[in-house]
């Protein structure tokens, strides 16, 4: 079990934040991301008739929020190795209340989407220092443990956002999604003012502000780390693949409504949680690794064969569970590998991750729809998971090398 209370030195005073505390802080600041992106979906129609746009115009302000949630994290990231945790997330919640404000009485879709794209970065502060403070506080077995508690948490935003943002629609405008977001934001506003410290000042980096991108450097260099990071964005598009594709495969090849959909989603997003829960019960996390590649390596091509084969609904919604699990276990499992390896370097560590994580999902999105959804989906399951396995494997290599070159001698 966790501590009851996380100290930190800081101005000689010792301060406390409750384990309590701190997951549900960093829960809900991962679930910035998927809220920021997901909750205003359902008032996409709506928004273009506000704007006199066309859909693919109002949906770029989808991929502009994408866009700066991966950018925010390279930014936020250094930044809160300079100067700590708690500045550059108040920095990071008044740049987001500013932003969605400005959404709310955007005059043209032109600036409406400028202002996704800040409202991105804004999120993506959250994202990226909330593992940074997971890797502050705990180490080894503990970070994973807080990883799939934070998970656990999150789990339930992909699913939330756009049920929330749906049934807002039915009693306000499009503008009362976004005060809603203001919301929230102002509630992770005073939760960061009460937030206290997790970097203590000999730790945080000396590097000049203008030299920030140099944090980065040591980490391209680490292989064990790079090679989390590849494995983890190639799990990345997996999910993102799922994500872009599921609301055509389930309603429009299988005939499921809407609400079925979401339900269907719903149950798919519990058997994330319950593989971010359960990858704790490994004896190490490599081997947690390994099992879920192997398994979403299996699945995808299972699912690949059943959706060219057409084959019933149950078979495919079994495998799509069995494959969703397997990436709770790696999501939660090489996230605390990758930001062990990063040593003083979390905050960079983090945003970097992340950053190639939605580089990644942007990139695969749009492919699933190329031609047949059916055929594409199913090979892009088959590389990712082929690409997130290969470079587990690479990763796992370089930990038998260093602990040859440590113990070989003995």
């Amino acid at each position: 079990m966790f501590d009851r209370k996380i100290t930190w030195q800081g101005n000689s005073v010792k301060r406390r934040n409750s384990a309590f505390f701190l997951f549900v802080f960093m829960g809900m600041l991962t679930a910035f991301g998927p809220f920021v992106t997901d909750m205003y979906l359902p008032s996409l129609p709506a928004m273009a008739d506000y704007f006199s746009a066309s859909a693919s115009m109002v949906q770029l302000g989808l991929t502009f929020s994408m866009l700066g949630l991966a950018a925010g994290q390279i930014l936020f990231g250094p930044l809160s190795d300079k100067y700590g945790r708690r500045k550059p997330l108040i920095w990071a919640m008044i740049l987001f209340l500013l932003s969605t404000v400005g959404c709310i009485f955007a005059p043209t879709i032109e600036i409406f989407v400028l202002l996704r794209l800040l409202q991105g970065i804004a999120g993506a502060g959250g994202i990226v220092i909330s593992r940074s403070v997971a890797a502050d506080k705990f180490k080894g077995r503990n970070l994973a443990k807080a990883l799939a508690v934070v998970g656990a948490i999150n789990g339930i935003a992909p699913v939330a956002a756009p049920v929330i943002g749906g049934t807002v629609l039915k009693v306000m405008s499009w503008q009362g999604v976004f005060w809603i977001l203001f919301v929230l934001g102002l509630l992770l506003l005073v939760a960061c003012l009460r937030f206290n410290e997790s970097l203590s000042r000999p730790k945080r980096s000396k590097q000049k502000i203008s030299k920030t991108l140099s944090l980065f450097k040591p980490l391209f260099a680490n292989k064990k780390y790079m090679y989390y990071v590849l494995q983890m964005s190639f799990a990345q598009g997996l999910l993102f693949a799922y994500i872009s594709a599921s609301p055509f495969i389930i309603q429009e090849h299988y005939g499921f409504s809407s609400f079925a959909f979401g339900l269907l989603f719903a149950l798919n997003s519990v058997a994330i949680v319950g593989g971010s829960a359960f990858s704790v019960r490994f004896g190490s996390q490599e081997h947690c690794v390994s099992v879920s590649c192997r398994g979403m390596v299996i699945c995808s091509i299972l699912l690949a064969c059943a959706l060219a084969l057409n084959a019933p609904m149950a078979v495919f919604e079994a495998l799509l569970l069995v494959l969703l699990f397997m990436l709770g276990l790696t999501f939660t499992a090489a996230v605390a590998l990758a930001m062990s390896c990063a040593g003083s370097q979390a905050g960079a560590a983090s945003a970097l991750l992340g950053a190639v994580g939605f580089l990644f999902g942007s990139i695969v999105s749009p492919i699933v729809g190329l031609g047949n959804i059916m055929i594409s989906s199913g090979m892009a399951f088959i590389v990712c998971a082929a690409g997130s396995s290969f470079f587990a494997v690479l990763a796992n290599r370089v930990s038998r090398k260093s602990a040859v070159k440590r113990y070989g001698g003995n």
